[in-house]
Parts: C-alpha cells; structure tokens; sequence
C-alpha cells in the first residue's frame, strides 16, 4: 500500500500550521524603492493611459464603420489596412494588459488570496504584478496592500518549508543540479520570509481553532484520524494535528507523546483550514469559563512560544537556516508519526516483519503490484486450461492455499501493492509519448523518474525545451513533472510504453528513484556483500519482468536468479556464464546496429515514437551478478558504450567499488543503504532477499498452469454442512446483490465498512491478516487504533454462537477467521457443486441432479452486484471474479448432461441458459448449447440460435472449436449465416 509522508526536513509537517505571527522588524524603505515606484507609476500611466490616447489621436477608429461588403472584402490589402489591423491587435493587448492591472490592483487593496488568472494573459499579467508591486509596497500601509500577505505570514512555517521540501523531494543524480535547485529553493524560501515580516502582523491569535477531545459515545472512542476525517476532510491529516500538539501540557497534566493515545477532554489545536461546528475559533464566545481558560492556557504551550523563546538562537549562524544541500536526508519521523518502512538487510534471515508480514514487499508498492498482477494472471490462465480440457475433467478452480513464509509474503504483497500507483505510471508515460509524437517531437533521453506524493518528476540527460501540457518544466531545465492531479485525467492510448528500463531502486525520504537502465551512458556497478547484491539483483530483475509500464523486452540473468525466470518465462532468460553473455550480445549489438541505421533512427526512443513503434526496439537488459574478470569486463566496457542509444542496459556485481568501465558506480550497504556518492544518492535500497525470493517463486511454481497436469481436483476451502441440521447462524447472499440474514443492520456510515469486511472473511475462510484487511477497506493507509477499532466492531457485531465462542476468531498466526456458523451462498453453492461431482451424487443420480440444480438457483447474478463505486477495490486482487463463472458454467454443464442422459433436452437448455446469464463468454456452454439444441430435432431452431452465436462473436468470428462442433451438427450452416448476414 503506498504510503505517504508529511514530514519537512526539520521534521515538522509541510502543510498548513497555526502560528502567531511574532513582531519583527520591518526594513526602512531606500531611496532606490521610491525610484522603482516612481517608474512602475508612469510605466502604468504610459501603457494604461498613453497607449489608448496615442492610437485614438493617431490612427482613430480602426473597424469599418459598417458592416463590410463582400466588394470590400476582396478589395487588395494596402498599407492603410494593414495598419487597421495592427491597431485593432494593439487594443487587444491593451485591453488583456489593462484587465491584468485591474485584477492586480483588486487582489492587492483587498489583501486577500491570490489575484486571479487573466486567460492567456502570462507574461503580460507578471508585468503587471510586478509594476503595481512596486509602486503599492512604499506605502505606509505595504503589508496591507500586499496580496495575500497576511495569510503568508500566518502560515510562515508551512510556505517555506513547502518549498524547500520540493526541492528535496526531487533529488538529481548529478552534484551541479543538486546545488542549482539548493540555491532556488533557498531563495524562495528567503523571499517568503521576507514577505512573511513584511505582513506577519495583520495576523490575529484569535483566528486559532481548537478542539475539545469528546467523551465516548457507547463503545466508540474519538481518534486523531476521526478528528481529521470530520474537519478537515481526509484522515491522513491527523499527522498535522499530533505536530500542532505533540508534548503540549494537557489541562490534566499529561502530554500527547503517540497519535493514537488521547483522552477526553484534552484540547487540540487544529490546522488553519479545519471547519466544522465543533471547532472553538474565539474562546471568549460559546464556551464555559473553565473550558476557556483551559484553551487560553494551552494557547500559551503552543510552537510559537517556543520560537519566542528561542527566536535569537534560530535566526544565528548567518544564512545556514535557508541553504539547502540536495539530496538531504530529513530525519525520520518520531513516535506519532506513521511508522516508517524498515528495508532489511538481505541475510537477516527471514528478513524485517511487522506483524508477521516482511516489510521489504510492503516498502515496494510497485514490485508488489507486478508480482500480483502477474500472479492473478498466470492464476486465471491455470484455471481456464484446467476448465477447457475435458468436460468432467479435473477442477483447477481453487488455487492451492499458500503456508508459512508463501502465506506471509502473499499476504505482503497485498498489502504493499499500489495498482493505482503503476497504472498511473503507465498512462503518464505514454500519455507524453502520445503528445510528444502529435508535435512531431523525439522522446528525451530520461536517466531516472522520481515519484514523489504522487507527483512524477523525470530527469533528463540533457534539456529538451518545455514539455507539452500537462507536464511542466521542474527545478531546473532538466526536470520534467506532471502532478498527479494531472496524471490522474490521462486515458489509455495505443502508444508502445517509451521508458520501460524504469525499475525501482530505493527510496529517499518520501522520493522513489526509477532508474531509467537502458538509458545509462555504459555500465552500471554495483558493490557490496554478495548476499545484499543479489537481494538487489532480484529485486531489480523481479520488478522488470513484472511491471506495468512495458510492453516486450528481455531480461537475461548471468550466475543468478535461475529460479526467478518461473516469474516470466517470456521476458526472463538465463545464462551460467559471462562468455555465453557476450557472445550473444556482440550478436545481438550488432544487428541493432544495423536495424537503426537502416531504419533511419539515431536512437530507439525514435523508434518507439510516432508511426516508426515496433517490437524490436524493446529494451535488453543485462544483470550480471558476479563480478567479471578485467579483461570481460573490458569487453562489456565496449559493448555498452553506446548501448544507451541501442537500447541495451547492463547492472554487473562487483565485489569492490572498482568495475573497470563502469559508467555509475552503487554500492549496497549491509543496513540496506543504497550509496552512490557521486551521483548524490544515499537511498533506503528495495530488496528482495533470499527468504522472500524463494517464498515468491513458490507462489509462482505452485499457480503455474503446466504444474502436474493430471493431478487431483482440489478441493474447496471450506465446505458447508448442507443437510437440515447445518443450518447457518448468519447467512450472506454475495452471488448477486449483496445481503445479510441473520444479523441486525449497523447504524452510522460505518456499515459500510463492516460489511465489506465481512465480505473479505467470507471470500477467504483460510484467515485474512488484520494489515491485508486493513490495506484492503483504507488503500491509501489507515493507523492502528482505527484497524483495531473496526475488528472489535465488527466482533460484537457477528456476535457468539450458542456456546459462547466468538464467530470472529483468530488463529495461531492471529489471522482473523470465521467461525463455520458463518457461511456465505458462494459457499454453498461450491459445497454442493463439490457433493454433486466428488461426494454423494457420484454413487446417487437422483442425489446429483437435486445438488446440481439447488447450486443453480443460487446464482443470481455477479458477484457483490450492487457494491457502490469506490468500494471493494481490493477484488482487483482476487481472481474470484474468474472463479465464480467457471463455477456456474461447470454446474451448468453437469446438469446439462444430467438431463441429457434421459433426453430431456428442453430442461439441458434451460440449464444452460441460466448458466449463461453469469458465465455468457463461456465457450463450452455454447457448444452444449448448440448439441442440445440439435438434439430438440428442430434445424431452424438451431440455425436460429447459430446466427445468434455469430452476432454475438462479432469481427473475431467463431472459436475453431465452435466451427468444427456446426459443421458437424448442420453442415449448411454457413450458407444460411451468409444469408442471414
């Protein structure tokens, strides 16, 4: 689950604080100022006023003083008209330029926001902020004149850390960019202290909100995260509340130490921006005596009286406060902030768990998302060979339950896994090659893409002009970023993905670094203990064959990672030795080579953009674990050294930091550091250890499709009593809308949640981890206190059976579990399709068909039919949505058969015609259809129903199997279909 971090780099939040702007001393206007004013002044009048008087007394009306003829329009154009038309488009800049001083004029009298945009109006609009600046702030009354001022006074703290801590969050690979963006975040940030004295006293204590801690409403205590949720509108927040708070003495004496520890009572003052009725704005109206001087009280506590304090000591040291060193490493949050994702080093045994889960997959949203995408796709593939083998062959449609470290790296992935984050990735990428081949531009050479708060920055190798809308120009000319905002309203297109030699190497603070490996100017090298090379190796080569943001490309692994190649056997090749590796790349150099030069191109990316997109121009990149000898090492120095422009990427082990013709030299440290001092990289490395390798290629291995072919059907995880006496306490209905018998009706917006919760229990009877359902009901994060607040509700809300136990349970792992008086109709309905072909209907005819035709009547629809938007996102995941029309389409054609064995051929219809409402793209159901339908003796019924079956296919036209079933069964059913068409 991707997470995100509020924190500076002085370790307070970056948004919105409540200050209590502090007297400063304001400095003298110079001689030089009123010098500017008394330029910008008649700068204004020349252009606002001299401008129009000139063109009125010089040219006059410049339009036709009626409506044109067509004669006049097709008289020749002479210099008199020419001049016409020049003076109606000086008016027009006059006009905008006019509109751009009024609006500047407005924001700046009222002191209030940020002035308004004039469309179209830029460079003219900047002119005029900057001629009415300059003339409004020698006045008496600047700092209330200056726009917005007072309101950035306020907010000093956050405005100006803000903008330090962009620069921060984009770090560069290269020192000089580094201290170019230091020195502009610096400069930002002194200006808006500047402007912060400037108008800092037109700020008013009163304006700080406060809130009173409530006492328990029944069983539900209030929580940060509540707090935030109610007034200002995301949760997440609540990091901002417990800074504003954090060790403050409490009217009871204690302090706020953890964000999750609050007491009623207890006063919290809140961001600028919250709202609400509960809120105290002024502690003088509204409120009891005792609880206004408890608020007047705390008010005293507050950061502002710290700075009081310690104003003098701050401010000291000359400009050391507002230079900026990129990258800079902030410190890592304390004890109330979200806890921090610890990458452990790649021996530690089974590595860093919290709560039984490695936290090495949860710190790597976009690894995860792959590794389970790619799961569930090779998942949904074993079932669909399974299911279209043979007609009462073997079910694969339960996938086997994994255990041990299996389970606990699963679970991990669903936890770290951030679909959204790759898909936005992926639609940002190709969105840009999209407008960038409309332009007719070449795609940039990127080295390396960091994702930061969702917003996206690229570094260039080298400046490529402005980028085309959306995307803006970044920290300096090498920077191209995208919003998520932005990002957000890209579709898909059908563009080839332009970078996909992006790959995940660790993080900086809240910054992911991708580095873009096919574009690197040779050799990549990497140092360090073997063992935390090749958990970098695989995470690296694990990412790659697995992510959202390619198309086709190869991966080859030398002296490594042979196991991992069960991932993608397409993408993942292997190889045992260096010389094997370099014979085939000096091959595979060359004919590149010559492709481009043939072809026209300088580079691949020319390739991948506009008409020219094709396959050979996928990436091949080259991971070789150990380190060669120098004279291989040479060798590859050769081949990479212009492999950047071919396409071709190379990461090589090496044992020190001395690889002969590395290009960029990395070293991963034993505490799961990531150095590169001269690219000014210090990151917290991505990490796949061995534990977990292994652990993922068995998730892999045991979900592949070709696994022990002729093995036995697996049965369900959970089978339900199905006589008279396993009648159900509680009993919820997912095969269609989605309702619940047996239990009262939560009241308050949290129904929603618990019954989704108890939808996710019920699809996964084998356990579900508190920190799966958690990821699963808050994808964008959730604390503790609030996940534990949920499974206590929704325990006391299943209740106990008759003896006592709780039907909410855990087991020895403290997965969450059911108790078996909770059943679900998909569990029934797999219960009796598994009595009906593996139980008692195999022996019974008369039991199979009564079993087969009760699970039928259980399908109502799809699954969760009515679930609202936004919600259940987490089935994305889940290849139940698969599962379940393999389910219906097999009992379907059981009882289909059933019926057909005593040439009952109207009911086998009608079987399959209710199967067909929730599996309607099943082949096998429509070849049973059409044999039952024969079997009616009615040709036109069935020549009826084939030219219904090929409106249906469409342009793709019959399976091949469809086809040779009507040849078949009407052999003229091509003529017909052509005179139907």
């Amino acid at each position: 689950m991707a997470r995100r971090s509020t924190s500076s780099s002085t370790g307070s939040p970056a948004g919105p604080r409540n200050r209590t702007p502090q007297p400063v001393r304001v400095r003298r206007r110079s001689f030089g100022d009123f010098v500017k004013a008394f330029l910008a002044l008649i700068a204004l009048l020349v252009l606002v006023v001299g401008v129009p008087g000139a063109l009125a007394v010089e040219v006059g009306w410049p339009l036709p003083h009626a409506a044109p003829s067509l004669d006049w329009l097709q008289q020749e154009i002479t210099v008199q008209t020419f001049l016409h038309v020049l003076t109606v488009i000086v008016w027009l800049a006059w006009a905008q330029f006019t509109a751009c001083v009024l609006v500047e004029v407005k924001a700046a009298l009222s002191g209030v926001g940020i002035p308004g945009r004039v469309p179209g109006a830029g460079p003219s609009q900047l002119l005029a902020r900057q001629l009415v600046a300059a003339l409004l702030l020698v006045g008496a009354t600047a700092a209330g004149l200056t726009p917005g001022l007072s309101q950035l006074g306020h907010s000093l703290e956050g405005n100006q850390k803000g903008t330090v801590a962009t620069a921060q969050q984009t770090p560069g690979l290269f020192a000089q960019q580094q201290e170019q963006a230091a020195s502009t975040a610096a400069a930002l940030a002194e200006q808006a202290t500047h402007a912060a004295h400037a108008g800092g006293g037109s700020a008013k204590a009163g304006d700080t909100k406060y809130y009173r801690i409530q006492p328990p409403e029944g069983r539900h205590h209030d929580s940060l995260w509540e707090i935030a949720q109610r007034h200002l509108g995301d949760g997440r927040r609540y990091k901002e509340i417990y800074e504003l708070n954090k060790d403050r003495i409490q009217p009871d004496g204690s302090r706020l130490s953890e964000a999750s520890l609050i007491r009623p009572g207890w006063i919290m003052e809140m961001p600028g921006d919250a709202h609400g009725g509960e809120l105290v704005e002024n502690p003088d109206a509204h409120v009891s005596h005792e609880v206004r001087q408890q608020i007047h009280d705390y008010a005293k506590t507050g950061d502002h009286a710290k700075e009081h304090g310690h104003g003098q000591h701050a401010s000291g040291g000359g400009s050391g406060g507002s230079h900026v060193s990129l990258p800079q490493q902030r410190p890592a949050p304390d004890g109330g902030q979200e806890r921090q994702h610890v990458t452990p080093a790649a021996d530690s045994g089974s590595g860093s768990h919290s709560f039984g889960l490695p936290e090495a997959l949860i710190g790597a949203p976009l690894l995860a998302a792959g590794l389970l995408g790619a799961l569930g796709r090779r998942r949904r593939q074993a079932m669909w060979q399974s299911a279209l083998g043979a007609l009462g062959g073997r079910r694969g449609m339960e996938p086997p339950t994994p255990t041990g470290d299996a389970q606990d790296v699963h679970d991990a992935l669903l936890v770290g896994a951030d679909p959204e984050g790759v898909r936005l990735l992926d639609r940002s990428l190709r969105g840009l090659a999209a407008s960038l081949a409309t332009e007719s531009r070449a795609l940039p050479v990127v080295y390396a893409a960091w994702l930061s708060n969702g917003d996206l920055h690229l570094q260039l190798a080298q400046p490529a002009g402005k980028p085309p809308t959306p995307w803006q120009l970044g920290q300096d000319q090498t920077f191209w970023m995208l919003a998520r905002a932005d990002g957000e309203r890209y579709e898909d297109v059908d563009t080839a993905a332009p970078y996909p030699g992006l790959v995940s190497l660790g993080t900086m603070d809240d910054s992911r670094l991708l580095l873009n490996l096919e574009a690197v100017p040779g050799i990549v090298s990497l140092s360090g203990r073997e063992a935390d090379r090749a958990a970098v190796f695989a995470s690296v080569a694990a990412e790659l064959a697995t992510s959202g943001w390619s198309d086709r490309m190869t991966i080859t692994l030398v002296g490594f990672g042979e196991d991992l190649t069960a991932l993608a056997p397409n993408r993942l090749r292997h190889l045992d030795g260096i010389e094997a590796l370099i014979e085939t790349m000096e091959a595979e150099t060359r004919q590149r080579r010559g492709a481009l030069g043939a072809a026209g191109h300088d580079s691949v990316l020319t390739g991948r953009s506009g008409p020219a997109q094709h396959t050979r121009w996928a990436p091949h990149l080259v991971l070789l674990a150990a380190q060669p000898s120098a004279e291989d090492a040479g060798r590859l120095a050769e081949l990479a050294a212009d492999a950047s422009r071919l396409g071709i990427g190379y990461l090589v082990g090496a044992e020190t930091g001395d690889l002969p013709g590395a290009a960029w030299e990395m070293e991963v440290t034993p505490e799961g550091k990531l150095l590169a001092p001269l690219l000014g990289l210090e990151l917290d490395a991505q990490l796949l250890p061995a534990v977990q390798q292994r652990a993922v290629v068995e998730l892999f291995v045991e979900a592949d499709p070709d696994r022990d072919p002729d093995g036995p059907a697996t049965a369900p995880p959970f089978l339900v009593d199905i006589s008279e006496q396993g009648r159900p306490a509680v009993y919820a209905r997912l095969v269609g809308p989605y309702e619940i018998i047996g239990l009262d009706t939560p009241d308050g917006e949290r129904s929603a949640l618990l019954h989704e919760a108890l939808a996710l229990l019920l699809l996964h009877r084998e356990g579900v981890h508190p920190r799966v359902l958690a990821s699963a009901l808050w994808p964008r994060g959730v604390t503790e206190d609030v996940r534990d607040a949920l499974i206590e509700r929704l325990r006391t809300w299943l209740g106990t059976d008759p003896d006592g136990t709780p039907r909410l349970g855990a087991d020895a792992t403290g997965r969450l579990t059911l108790a078996k008086s909770v059943v679900s109709d998909l569990d029934v309905l797999r219960s009796l399709y598994h009595e009906a072909t593996q139980g008692k209907g195999v022996d019974s005819r008369a039991v199979r068909g009564r079993l087969l035709t009760d699970a039928l009547v259980l399908v109502r629809g799809p699954l969760l039919a009515d679930r609202p938007e936004g919600r259940y996102r987490w089935l994305t995941h889940e290849i139940v949505d698969a599962q379940l029309p393999l389910l219906v389409a097999d009992t379907g054609l059981a009882l289909s058969a059933f019926h057909l064995e005593k040439d009952r051929a109207e009911k086998a219809i009608e079987a399959l015609n209710a199967a067909l409402n929730s599996a309607p793209d099943d082949e096998r159901l429509w070849n049973e259809l059409l044999r039952a339908t024969h079997a009616t003796g009615d040709p036109g019924r069935l020549q009826n129903l084939t030219v219904d079956l090929l409106g249906r296919s469409g342009a793709r036209g019959l399976p091949p199997r469809t086809e040779a079933l009507l040849d078949e069964l009407l052999p003229t059913w091509r003529d017909g279909a052509a005179a139907a068409g």
